[in-house]
């Protein structure tokens, strides 16, 4: 189980299908909430997620298996809605907080 603690994350990715649409909107919306923390918020699409460079992988439970598979030294965090997600508000909460993240 890969983790990391809050406070070392400075690079989310937030993994989509073919990069445009829901997962900016995620995206613009995680770097505003953490800009004061220093953590840069990008997209990327699921089949070049180990191209990227990220602390942390936050994606759509329908593409949790080929992220994981993708990134397996890196905690894959997964969400059901793009937007009130639970789990996306908690992610935020573990950075500013410096809590661990742990895989899903």
């Amino acid at each position: 189980m890969a983790s990391i603690s809050g406070a070392d994350v400075k690079h989310i990715v937030i993994a989509c299908e073919a990069g445009m649409g829901s997962s900016v909107m995620v995206a613009k919306m995680l770097a505003k909430q953490l800009k004061a923390n220093g953590v840069e918020v990008t997209h990327s699409p699921v089949n070049q997620l180990a191209d990227t460079t990220h602390d942390v992988v936050l994606v759509h439970r329908g593409l949790s298996q080929r992220a994981k598979q993708a990134v397996p030294d890196s905690p894959v965090i997964i969400f059901d809605m793009f937007l009130g997600d639970m789990r996306i508000a908690q992610l935020v909460n573990e950075v500013q907080n410096g809590l661990e993240i742990s895989d899903d």
